[in-house]
């Protein structure tokens, strides 16, 4: 639990500036519009049901509004995810008080837990306030939960594969303008290089596609929970931090 003390400071540092607020501001009204213009095609596509009753069978409110939703809000994360990770170590080399927490009796790794945990606490607390928007279609309309609860924990893998994304390229530089842009660039990168699989063919198309980070976020979308989407978001989660902890490590022995 040596971890918790970094968890605390880093909590407070969030909503004692304006990066939670502005942040988490700016995803609800996005995530709020997409929601929005969804609901508002449903609705268009329900009004020409009525008129057409062999096109309502295929009329699902989770699979027309929630899946395009979960779907939006992924590609969203790929701009808000930075500006809550680019601060984390970047801020404490540029200050000189990274040197102060690496002398402190807690290890690399804990330091790290902390500041990833903290970062986390925050995308589950919007994640939370976004619970909002299925509520609603719930009030009107019947709502599988289990392919709402599935796109939720796709997002909450998602979300932890950018930050830990984020904390390694923070803990890379002392500019958090730099880490900003940076984990932003490899984000983009990750998700577009998907589309090279439409052009490619054999192996090339397979490992593109399985490299797209984003991609992977389809089947939560459907409701469907498949193995290998988790082991990939898990896996780079794992690897992003342990590249992380490298680099915390050798801020330490090079002083």
């Amino acid at each position: 639990m040596r971890w918790w003390p970094v968890f605390k400071k880093e909590m407070r540092l969030y909503f004692g500036s304006p990066v939670a607020y502005v942040v988490g501001t700016f995803f609800l009204v996005i995530s709020g519009w997409f929601f929005t213009q969804i609901l508002f095609f449903y609705n268009m596509s329900s009004m020409q049901a009525a008129m057409q009753p062999q096109m309502g069978q295929s009329l699902n409110p989770t699979e027309a509004i929630l899946r395009p939703l979960f779907s939006n809000m992924s590609v969203v994360l790929l701009f808000f995810m930075p500006m809550i990770t680019m601060r984390l170590f970047a801020e404490e080399k540029r200050s000189g008080t990274i040197e102060l927490l690496l002398t402190y009796p807690v290890r690399d790794g804990e330091v790290l837990l902390g500041k990833f945990l903290a970062a986390g606490g925050l995308y589950v607390l919007l994640l939370v306030l976004t619970l909002l928007y299925p509520g609603m279609v719930a009030h009107f309309a019947r709502v599988e939960w289990g392919a709402v609860l599935t796109g939720y924990l796709g997002l909450l893998l998602l979300g932890g594969t950018f930050l830990s994304i984020g904390l390694l390229l923070s803990s890379m530089t002392e500019n958090q303008i730099v880490a900003g842009f940076a984990t932003f660039g490899i984000l983009l990168a990750l998700w577009v290089v998907g589309w090279g699989a439409d052009f490619a063919g054999g192996t090339l198309r397979t490992v593109l596609q399985y490299v797209a980070i984003t991609d992977h976020m389809d089947s939560f979308s459907k409701g469907v929970l498949d193995t290998k989407d988790v082991v990939y978001y898990l896996t780079a989660t794992a690897l992003a931090l342990f590249l992380a902890l490298r680099s915390l490590e050798a801020k330490r022995w090079n002083g």
